[in-house]
This record gives C-alpha cells, sequence and structure tokens, in this order.
C-alpha cells in the first residue's frame, strides 16, 4: 500500500537563452524548487517547452532531482514531467524514475500530482519504498 505524502512548494523558473538561430519555438527554463509539508527538501531541473497556434494548447517535459527528507528517510530521486494542454485542459504526468533513489530513498517508486489553485502550488505524492 502506498504512502500519502501531501504539501506545498515554491518554485523559481529562469529562462534559458535559446542558441542563436534556433526557430523551434522551443524554450527551456531552469527550475528550482523548495517543498514543505511531508516532503522537506528542495530540487533543480530543467523544462522543456512548446505552445501552439491554438491559444490554450501546448506541452512541456521537464527533469528534476529531489534532495530531501520523506517519510523520516533522507536520499535524494528524480522526478520525469510529462505534461499537456488542449485549449486549455491540463494532462500531467509526474513519476519518479525508476532506481533513481539514493540513500535512504533508496528504491522509491511513485508519482506526483500537482495541484496550482489560487496561484499557490501543492502536490500529493503516492509512494513506496
Amino acid at each position: 500500500m502506498p504512502e500519502l505524502a501531501k504539501g506545498t512548494f515554491e518554485v523559481k523558473t529562469t529562462p534559458v537563452a535559446p542558441e542563436q538561430g534556433d526557430d523551434t519555438g522551443i524554450g527551456c527554463l531552469t527550475l528550482d524548487k523548495k517543498f514543505a509539508g511531508d516532503l522537506e527538501g528542495t530540487s533543480r531541473g530543467q523544462m522543456l517547452g512548446s505552445r501552439s497556434a491554438v491559444e490554450g494548447s501546448a506541452g512541456y517535459v521537464a527533469m528534476e532531482k529531489v534532495t530531501g527528507k520523506l517519510g523520516g528517510r533522507t536520499g535524494t530521486f528524480v522526478l520525469q514531467h510529462v505534461g499537456t494542454m488542449k485549449r486549455g485542459t491540463p494532462e500531467m504526468n509526474v513519476s519518479v524514475v525508476p532506481d533513481s533513489g539514493t540513500g535512504e530513498l533508496s528504491g522509491i517508486s511513485g508519482t506526483m500530482t500537482i495541484i496550482i489553485a489560487g496561484g499557490k502550488h501543492s502536490y500529493e505524492f503516492a509512494y513506496s519504498l
């Protein structure tokens, strides 16, 4: 039976300048997060995204390495994001990269739901160790 961790996070995104002559329309951002609640820690990562010509449609992928304490255990793990927005309707999958856990989080697996409401970010993380 998976555990359920809940809490909030703050995220800072920084655009990465495209290479000269890049006309792909694919943007890159660095991610810096601070987690509070059942998961206490930080993460760093990168995100690639693209918007379509249709208002409200886009896609992104991201990888972030989380360092922190979860369920009284410390270590690191990597989260993989795949998301789309179709005419304003989001679909997102955030999961732990298999075998990415280290330290006391070795063997972790799970999925994270990101909730954005009222300009605030929170998470629900269903995980197993």
